[in-house]
């Protein structure tokens, strides 16, 4: 069975699709740093959705995701963007713990795994 990596450098790579199943890494926000915590999770999910896509999938395919914040007193207004997103009926099994993040500005980071 074949791997193909998408976008891997040394550390990481931000997706691997082995099979017929699509794993991506925890993503975080490019274009929302420091934003609230609605604004990072938007953008994060418009990221999640472009890498499902290049990997051939889409997120009415999630298996299951994990997310992470820095402040869980921040579970609704994630919960708020999130629940507009999933796909009716396709809500994977899932995860939401606070931790710190990489980098300060981050609010949120989730990975998701998902079939083809």
């Amino acid at each position: 069975m074949t791997i193909q990596r998408i976008e891997s450098g040394t550390r990481m790579s931000k997706a691997v699709v082995h099979g017929d199943t699509v794993y991506l890494a925890g993503q975080v926000s490019g274009n929302a740093v420091g934003g609230s915590v609605a604004e990072q999770t938007r953008d994060i999910l418009a990221i999640i959705d472009g890498y499902l896509k290049q990997a051939g999938t889409d997120k009415t395919k999630l298996l299951s995701a994990t997310i992470w914040l820095t402040d869980i007193s921040t579970f609704s207004e994630m919960n708020g963007v999130w629940d507009a997103w999933v796909a009716p009926g396709c809500a994977p099994a899932r995860a939401t713990v606070e931790a710190k993040l990489a980098a300060p500005g981050l609010k949120v980071e989730i990975a998701v795994i998902a079939a083809r």
